[in-house]
């Protein structure tokens, strides 16, 4: 209870905690889907490329099984992400009612390349077996670039609540005159957009090679395993060098254009140079910091490479136009979790690069693979810790410097709204059991259709090609068999 109120301000409407328990809860968990829309479908188009130029027949297998996961996600997706359109409008009138002809131009966009995908996924898993291969790779190839036209929309938007511009103001306080493309390519997008792209391969990369890690570590060492791990891993591994470059370039652009944010994320009182950095620890509302690791200077020189580097405090605005110390610690442990395993995900991309350069083949240690079963967890943590970062910090406005969270939201008791997030949870919990089971049971019918259940010999899995005439079933055999092509990774199982 006591965070519950250091987290509002005194005079905030009862409505504002449900309001924004209920959109943190709906975000957080569509969020978990967003990596696997964004990036599995260039994680697939390179493999199914792989099999199609390497005559690898398993390759083709695993593209195929996962084209049926990214339908699968995809479906979840589109009610999670239905949800959280709709939240917007009943949840925060305030902001949609103003700001809604300049803040909605990248929902627009975002609807274009939701429609768009849904054709192409439905294509792609409808052509395999169906379409000539060379033409069915080419229908996929538009896929990554509609899901990228996605990650734009939505990140238009959310850079553009950070960095707002592209209007003036009437009378009224009303935006009038909006410039459409300063408001769409705003200070922070840049930074953003690709940090979050990047973001999103790493992840994909890493949650989709940890189940065949967990595989490895069960004792599945065939092509078909090794294949599933090595592509995915090195696509993540290849992008987590460049992510960590690009987050250190966002924490600056913060810096220049949000100080204050920075500030919260870097619990900073005062305005100050040689400022140091803590590693984790608590501010409490008096300036004092409690617990954590200091070092002295590192925060001036990781903002502007040098201990002269003036660091603007939280003080340097009024109480009111700040996030308070519970909310500058909770941004703080939420930075400092996600730089904290992008480090340890950085290691494990070296040590595989450095195996690799050195061995030309894949690591054998159990704790390199049980780590890489970890991979996909933790990159999944520190997308989450991103979002609360940029989201809490920016605390307490809705549109930096232009409206708060408390004149955006809804005047719906508070009663309805806890109400409507109990409803919620409830709700979420069965969509992602039955999302669970749906994968649970894909797996189980992969793996039949890869070790007969009856026992009697069957033909090489791996060299049943998921192109051409479906073979013929023989009288009494299971449906299943000569489907061994039929969609995504066996979560490591086969």
């Amino acid at each position: 209870m006591h965070t519950t109120v250091h987290l509002l301000a005194a005079d905030a409407p009862a409505q504002l905690l449900p309001a924004r328990e209920l959109m943190a809860f709906t975000l957080a968990s569509h969020i978990i889907l967003v990596p696997m829309g964004v990036a599995l479908p260039l994680i697939t188009l390179v493999m199914h490329y792989r099999g199609l130029r390497g005559n690898d027949a398993t390759a083709l297998l695993l593209a195929r099984r996962w084209s049926a996961v990214m339908a699968v996600q995809f479906a979840i997706g589109v009610v999670t992400g239905t949800v959280l359109s709709f939240e917007f409008g009943l949840l925060w009138p305030g902001l949609m009612g103003r700001w809604g002809d300049v803040f909605g131009i990248g929902f627009g966009v975002e609807a274009w390349a939701f429609f768009l995908e849904a054709v192409l996924i439905a294509i792609y898993l409808y052509g395999w077996r169906r379409l000539k291969p060379r033409t069915h790779f080419l229908l996929g190839l538009p896929l990554p670039a509609t899901a990228l036209l996605g990650a734009f929309g939505i990140l238009a938007a959310n850079s553009w609540m950070n960095t707002p511009q592209g209007f003036s103001l009437d009378s009224q306080g009303d935006p009038v005159d909006v410039d459409v493309w300063k408001a769409v390519f705003t200070p922070m997008f840049g930074p953003q957009y690709w940090h979050f792209v990047v973001a999103m391969l790493v992840t994909a990369g890493y949650v989709v090679a940890g189940v065949y890690a967990v595989g490895w570590l069960r004792g599945r060492r065939d092509h078909y395993h090794r294949l599933g791990f090595a592509v995915p891993f090195t696509l993540a591994a290849v992008a987590t060098p460049v992510q960590f470059v690009l987050g250190d370039s966002i924490a600056r652009q913060v810096f220049q254009k949000q100080p204050v944010k920075f500030a919260a994320m870097e619990i900073v009182w005062e305005t100050d140079t040689h400022v140091p950095e803590y590693l984790f620890g608590r501010l409490h509302p008096d300036g004092t910091v409690s617990g954590g690791i200091k070092v002295p200077q590192l925060d001036s020189i990781l903002a502007g490479f040098s201990p002269d580097t003036k660091v603007t405090g939280l003080t340097s605005v009024p109480a009111a136009d700040r996030p308070n110390a519970t909310q500058a610690t909770i941004a703080h442990w939420a930075f400092d979790t996600m730089v904290g395993l992008g480090s340890v995900l950085l290691l494990l991309a070296l040590v595989y690069g450095l195996i690799w350069l050195r061995h030309r083949r894949l690591p054998r240690s159990k704790w390199f693979y049980r780590s890489a079963a970890c991979a996909g967890v933790g990159s999944v943590v520190a997308v989450e810790c991103g979002w609360i970062t940029t989201e809490v910090g920016r605390q307490p406005w809705i549109v930096y410097q232009n409206m708060r969270v408390a004149e955006a939201v809804t005047s719906t008791r508070s009663t309805t709204l806890w109400i409507m997030f109990g409803l919620v949870v409830v709700i979420y919990l069965f969509i992602f059991g039955a999302f669970l089971v749906v994968l649970l049971k894909m797996r189980d019918r992969w793996r039949l259709a890869d070790e007969r259940a009856d026992g009697r010999p069957v033909e090489d899995p791996e060299g049943v090609t998921p192109y051409g005439p479906r073979p013929p079933v023989p009288a009494g055999d299971a449906p299943s068999h000569g489907d061994s092509g039929s969609a995504a990774p066996g979560a490591g199982e086969r």
